[in-house]
């Protein structure tokens, strides 16, 4: 399979190593971190630390040693491992020439962000990355995307079976060991059953006492089980955008797991054909679609918001960055039509437009100042940001 290789991605992170001494790139685990690093490497001399290698560790007993006498590129590989690593790369952020600039690889966490933020104030910048998007992978596997999702592992295997094993096993890896290395103190039982609950209430609004009466604790409990996965870049929380328009208007989140292979994963839905028959396809449909506009806009969670009314008007995703609005409607179909909805948007949110996305093959006008865009057209009908 042709495959693009993550271009986009090298170059954004070499152009921020060119303006700081210090760049992260966040992201789950196996979402291709340290590959997307020797890319990036490709070009320059580099020196990489593993730091879930005993060896590397090591050599990092006393970091200002180790570090300030490189030259070029540092890759520091599971940073979150050694956190007591950022005061050392502050010092070397801060000499008067730059030897060398330091990329650090980290799956999210709070303590990493906030510590990394405290410490290395004004030299950072963060890049998060995803899985495979639809502008790396050839049209034609544009299903098999959504099907499997975009972990590299999971979207290249060989089969749709072997595609499901490693899901499966990434699932029972990331509650059992990888929560507990971030800091996450939540039995793994306990969060396999949230995160199972979770993927049947995928695109609905979240309802805190719903779920603390599943569990049998409090609100605030299933809220901390909640921003757990967010932080950690497997559930999104999309947040409702409410302003003074003489209506009524949600203002709780709504949450999706941000991979759709990982829900078609705890949902037990190995194949196409096992999706197609499921209730949940319009909301995985709709989840997967969501996630290829905010990556393919390069839109920022701050700038990502749903907006609906207790009438039942609604908008599936609405961006807004300084006086810009951008409304998108995701359905699945392969003839979208007009709805009250679109037009209470536009007139409401004062939108200038309202792309419907849709599952058909072309783009094209449905009325003045709103257009259906087939998904599989969406990084070249829709223009980022």
């Amino acid at each position: 399979m042709s495959m693009n290789p993550r271009s986009s991605h090298v170059a954004a992170i070499r152009g921020l190593l060119r303006r700081h001494p210090v760049v992260a790139i966040l992201g789950a685990r196996q979402v291709g971190k340290s590959t997307l690093a020797r890319l990036v490497a490709r070009s320059s001399s580099s020196t990489f630390f593993d730091l879930e290698d005993d060896s590397h560790l090591a050599r990092l007993a006393d970091p200002l040693l180790a570090l300030s006498s490189l030259r070029g590129l540092v890759v520091l590989d599971e940073v979150q491992r050694r956190s007591d690593l950022f005061p050392a790369l502050r010092v070397l952020a801060d000499r008067p020439r730059h030897s060398c600039r330091f990329l650090v690889l980290g799956s999210a966490s709070p303590a990493l962000l906030r510590q990394s933020a405290e410490t290395l104030a004004g030299r950072i910048a963060y890049r998060h990355l995803g899985g495979f998007d639809l502008s790396e992978v050839p049209v034609r596997h544009d299903i098999r995307l959504w099907c499997r999702g975009g972990f590299p592992r999971s979207f290249l295997a060989v089969n749709d079976a072997a595609s499901m094993e490693w899901r499966r096993g990434f699932i029972r890896t990331f509650v059992e060991r990888d929560m507990p290395q971030l800091g996450m103190r939540v039995s793994a039982d306990t969060m396999r059953r949230f995160w199972t609950m979770l993927a049947h209430y995928h695109a609905q609004t979240w309802n805190a006492s719903e779920f603390a009466r599943a569990f049998g604790v409090a609100d605030t409990t299933v809220q901390h089980y909640l921003d757990l996965l967010t932080s950690a870049l497997v559930v999104r929380q999309l947040q409702p955008w409410h302003e003074n328009i003489g209506k009524r208007q949600v203002k709780s989140p709504k949450v999706y797991l941000s991979d759709s292979g990982l829900l078609h994963g705890l949902l037990n839905l190995p194949t196409q054909q096992d999706l197609e028959s499921h209730p949940k396809v319009g909301a995985s449909w709709e989840g997967f679609v969501i996630e290829q506009l905010i990556v393919h806009l390069r839109a920022e969670p701050e700038e990502c918001f749903f907006w609906a009314t207790q009438s039942g008007a609604e908008l599936d995703l609405l961006v807004v960055r300084g006086r810009k609005r951008r409304g998108f409607e995701i359905k699945r179909t392969t003839a979208p039509a007009v709805t009250p909805s679109m037009r209470h948007a536009l007139t409401d949110l004062k939108l200038g437009s309202v792309d419907v996305v849709h599952a058909g093959e072309s783009t094209y006008p449905l009325q003045e100042n709103i257009r259906a865009v087939a998904c599989a057209r969406l990084t070249r009908d829709v223009a980022p940001l």
